[in-house]
């Protein structure tokens, strides 16, 4: 089991689903409305992703795959904000991105 890879996705998770719940608290939540789906996505698919690294699943590589892509995206969406909960988790799925792609 990795468990670095499985701490790394898991801090990810987390990363999101404060910065979703934080970008609720915001003045303009419309505005904030693709991060906030972009960071319960991203959640949703780095818990999956424990998952399938914790067991050693056959499709892990698939999964890790989709997980770098959401990662992705939801870095990039959040690095656009200037709040400090959307830096941190923008730099969360910069971590995660690069540490789902070296697995």
């Amino acid at each position: 089991m990795n468990r670095e890879l499985i701490s790394v996705l898991a801090e990810c998770a987390a990363a999101c689903n404060y910065c979703a719940v934080s970008c609720l608290k915001e003045d303009d939540v419309k505005m904030m409305e693709r991060c906030i789906r972009l960071d319960l996505d991203c959640a949703a698919i780095c818990k999956m992703a424990m998952d399938y690294v914790a067991r050693d699943s056959t499709m892990k590589r698939e999964v890790l795959d989709l997980c770098a892509k959401a990662c992705r995206a939801c870095g990039e969406e959040c690095a656009k904000h200037k709040h400090d909960h959307c830096q941190m988790c923008a730099e969360a799925c910069r971590r995660c991105e690069q540490a789902c792609q070296q697995a």
